[in-house]
């Protein structure tokens, strides 16, 4: 195959992952099209323009990649021009004498083993989080740094790198020679899969925008050297006769690779593996490749990157829900477009509250960060886009909910009468067998549930006439409906609601505890004033009232 050939199906298989989410082309007008895809091209520019020129990195590496995937995506799905060159803004003055290459980057498996069939002496290197640069020695001493720039040219590093001690400044040999490599930030331990790359790149890229460090500066930085363009073309010579010549060994961090189970092995190891630097995926070189007067400023045919999974990933908003919950607090739920990290599909995320909503602003089209909390739990981490419309939407008041509000799934309250029937059925209320949110949707459904306790009267004959319920499960159901009538006393009043009490005994008695006030509560240790009022409110609420006096004529004990 024809290395252009290899190029151009590698950058699909790349880009087919990072917006496997998003394969229908989206449903908007042109005029809508052009503003969307102008918003975005307008941030990656000011990304791609803070971080080449200015050295600061705004946004993480991977939401960046997935960012500039969609932007490709959109304007492939409108008819628009390819995106702007990123690297455009980040030509400096001093030529590279070997050009900067690049990398094109895959993200899973298939993709990989398809860019290894029929490669043959193939090596594996972390790809370091660092920033590129080009050492030029002459008669052994430093002469010039240049930063990767556009891969053509870049900013003269020079100064800052001479203060840098990971950087020979004069070789062990009197020789001319070029390197190319990464400058990164020195870290103790650091396991990619639990710390992430701690912005190490930006604070590197910072550093060296400077003209002066401090030694505790220039000595956090670290060089790995990747390439001697014009050196041995066998990586462990490579490796070993740049050691010789005082550069910081790699051999540990160079490995042969055989097919992809050994690509995946090295992989999964640097990721989870105790490391000096931060890494975002491995690079796969084979040694066979064109002499370096011949490299250009792009993604070559002899090497790639196989990133990591990602730790954030970049979501759209379909639509944001208030979900209300049993005691009245509204927390705003986005609905996205599904998205995978650590091998899961996140299909919605919580907003935790509705300030920090509002704070937020989030609206339907937004795109959004999301990573995992503990592994395990979906968490928003910001808006990366604002969606170029403004959808409106329908608030709840937060002075319409609170703990003693809808005892009845009248319009608005449902959402928090549905949570008010789950807590009484959960394991903190009733602990009822075979009862969980979906049957009350059910019951609900029907219409058979105008309040809290309508359910005490549906017997197995009736269950057995509603959709989604057999014979086999309406006679579990109303068991467990019946068991219900002999729950304690004291199961009830959780069930119910009943504000926390800690160690305050309750006795046995709905009418002893109806007539304490709040004095009397506050005077129960551990009892504040706060809880005392929450009490008393709670005892004296007519919804609450009526729904004692239907379990006292149902017969539960206490009542």
């Amino acid at each position: 195959m024809l290395p252009y050939l290899r190029l151009f199906f590698a950058a699909l298989l790349s880009l087919a992952c990072l917006i496997a989410s998003a394969t229908e082309c989206p449903d908007w007008p042109p005029e809508r099209a052009l503003n969307e895809v102008g918003t975005l091209q307008l941030q990656i520019d000011l990304w791609d323009d803070s971080y080449h020129r200015q050295g600061h990195s705004l946004v993480a590496d991977e939401l960046y990649d997935q960012s500039r995937a969609r932007l490709t995506q959109w304007r492939h799905c409108f008819n628009l021009n390819p995106p702007a060159d990123p690297l455009r803004t980040a030509r400096g003055a001093l030529p590279h004498p070997i050009a900067h290459t690049g990398l094109g980057k895959l993200h899973d498996r298939p993709s990989v083993e398809k860019w290894l069939h029929n490669r043959v002496d193939v090596w594996a290197q972390p790809k370091i989080d660092g920033v590129a640069v080009t050492l030029v020695y002459r008669n052994g001493r430093l002469t010039q740094a240049i930063s990767r720039g556009d891969g053509e040219s870049g900013q003269d590093w020079t100064v800052p790198a001479r203060q840098i001690p990971a950087i020979p400044q004069q070789l062990s040999q009197p020789r001319d020679l070029l390197v190319q490599g990464e400058l990164y930030w020195r870290l103790t331990d650091h396991v990619q899969a639990r710390a992430g790359s701690l912005n190490a790149r930006a604070t590197v890229a910072g550093l060296m925008a400077r003209k002066v460090l401090s030694t505790e500066q220039a000595a956090g930085i670290d060089l790995f050297v990747w390439d001697w363009p014009q050196g041995p073309t066998s990586t462990p010579a490579q490796a070993a006769a740049l050691t010789a010549l005082g550069f910081p060994s790699t051999t540990a961090y160079s490995q042969p690779i055989a097919s992809v189970i050994d690509a995946e092995r090295w992989r999964e190891h640097w990721y989870r593996a105790s490391l000096p630097f931060a890494s975002d995926g491995i690079v796969l070189r084979q040694n066979q490749r064109p002499a370096a007067e011949r490299w250009q400023a792009r993604p070559p045919y002899w090497a790639i990157a196989w990133k990591y999974p990602f730790a954030q990933a970049l979501a759209e908003v379909r639509q944001v829900h208030f979900k209300i919950g049993r005691t009245g607090r509204i927390t705003p739920v986005l609905e996205l477009t599904p998205v995978t990290l650590d091998d899961r599909q996140i299909k919605r995320v919580s907003v935790s509250s509705l300030q920090r909503w509002r704070a937020m602003d989030i609206r339907p089209g937004d795109q959004v960060a999301i990573s995992l909390a503990g592994l395990t739990i979906p968490r928003l981490d910001g808006v990366v886009l604002r969606s170029s419309e403004r959808v409106e939407l329908t608030v709840p008041k937060v002075a319409d909910f609170h703990s003693l509000s809808c005892w009845q799934p009248t319009p608005g309250c449902e959402g928090q009468f549905l949570a008010r029937l789950t807590w009484l059925s959960g394991k903190q209320g009733l602990a009822l067998p075979n009862v969980g949110p979906g049957t009350w949707e059910k019951l609900l459904a029907t219409g058979r549930l105008n309040g809290l306790l309508d359910w005490l009267t549906l017997d197995a004959q009736e269950l057995a006439t509603i959709d989604g319920f057999g014979e086999r499960s309406a006679t579990r159901l109303a068991d467990s409906f019946n068991q219900a009538r002999q729950r304690p006393f004291a199961h009830w009043l959780k069930a119910l609601g009943l504000p926390p009490t800690g160690p305050v005994p309750l006795g046995d008695s709905w009418q002893t505890l109806a007539q304490r006030d709040i004095e009397q509560w506050r005077a129960e240790a551990g009892i504040g004033p706060g809880r005392a009022a929450q009490l008393s409110a709670f005892f004296r609420d007519p919804q609450v009232l009526a729904l004692s006096e239907t379990l006292r004529e149902t017969g539960i004990d206490g009542f």
